[in-house]
């Protein structure tokens, strides 16, 4: 029967669930996991999605260093499948009651676990939204110290776990996403896809694609804007986020679009001159950029203008701007990203 301490420990540990800083909430998590099971050490490990390597996120008595080279090796082991397969996390000791190949009796506990003075060891498999996220390892130097009982505690914390695990759970904007609007999450190394999410179509355009590293590079908080998706055009926002376990965070760009028709009526010609337009460009520049005559660029803003109801040149241009109804070309970031007040500060004064 479990303790009223095992009960609160598991308690405290769901709510950390809540907790914006993951990193942090995982150590804690782990601090009050030593209140409810016994251990000489245990390891938190997520599965980074780009690698597809399990991480490090917090540990007591493992290095990170250790932690990882051990799950490398363990994944390629027929006791990995045993223990994603099942439910109940499996422990050295109850070993024998479960099927599949005894791991006492492997060379993974010959060699690894046995000399480094561990005699019983625990381990469950980590999920969220369905998806297999990391792995959570006890190892104690006692003998039979995780019975039934201790399976079915830890079996009881896996939900949480796998939700401070889960690398693209704290991303912030992801549960802001307007429902069916496709989404990934771009990071230098590769891109990621999101949960529940269908893939950004825009992506597979090379030149939304360049644009994508160019605000990534641009150190941006957000850009909207508007893309054709084969024949049809989407809305698309991009948003700086971090996503990864512990020590392989890295900066990611938020990629979500939704289809859209294009506003106000425009053709994708004036959307093109409007946002030559509000990045500052003269009716000679567009018509230059767009091989157009001067006189073709005056009355696409004659159209727009009517169109979008708006009194001026200068009026329509902050109506794009502040509605995202552009269509920007990497050159013209610098005047359509969003940025942290400071930094648009600096940008001012370097211009």
């Amino acid at each position: 029967m479990l303790s009223h301490q095992q009960i609160a420990a598991a308690t405290r540990i769901g709510m950390l669930t809540r907790e914006r800083d993951t990193a942090t909430a995982c150590g804690q998590a782990l601090q009050e996991l030593g209140g409810a099971l016994p251990f000489d050490a245990v390891t938190l490990l997520g599965i980074d999605p780009v690698s597809g390597r399990h991480v490090q996120i917090a540990g007591v008595g493992y290095t990170a260093e250790t932690s990882q080279a051990l799950a490398a090796e363990f994944v390629s082991t027929p006791w990995y499948a045993n223990v994603v397969r099942q439910e109940l996390p499996r422990s050295i000791s109850e070993d024998a009651d479960d099927p599949g190949p005894r791991f006492r009796h492997g060379w993974f506990y010959a060699e690894r676990v046995r000399p480094a003075g561990f005699r019983d060891g625990l381990t469950g498999a980590l999920r969220h939204d369905g998806r297999l996220v990391g792995l959570i390892h006890l190892s104690t130097e006692g003998a039979d110290t995780y019975d039934t009982e201790a399976r079915q505690l830890l079996a009881s914390i896996l939900p949480a776990l796998g939700v401070l695990t889960d690398p693209t759970a704290p991303v912030a904007g992801l549960g802001d996403l307007p429902p069916g609007a496709g989404a990934n999450l771009v990071t230098a190394e590769g891109v990621i896809d999101v949960p529940g999410r269908a893939p950004a179509g825009a992506l597979q355009d090379e030149a939304f694609a360049r644009l994508v590293e160019v605000f990534a590079l641009s150190r941006g908080l957000r850009l909207r804007a508007l893309w054709p998706v084969g024949a049809e055009w989407h809305r698309v926002v991009l948003r700086r986020c971090a996503v990864g376990p512990g020590a392989a965070t890295r900066t990611a760009v938020l990629v979500h679009e939704e289809r859209a028709e294009l506003p106000y009526g425009l053709s994708p010609r004036e959307l093109e001159v409007l946002t030559r337009a509000a990045r500052g460009q003269t009716n000679q520049a567009i018509a230059q950029a767009l091989f157009l005559s001067p006189r073709t660029v005056h009355s696409h803003i004659e159209h727009l203008l009517r169109k979008t109801g708006c009194a001026s040149r200068a009026e329509a241009t902050a109506l794009a701007v502040r509605d995202g109804v552009l269509r920007p070309a990497p050159e013209d970031l610098e005047y359509f990203v969003e940025r942290a007040p400071a930094a648009r500060e600096q940008g001012a004064s370097r211009r």
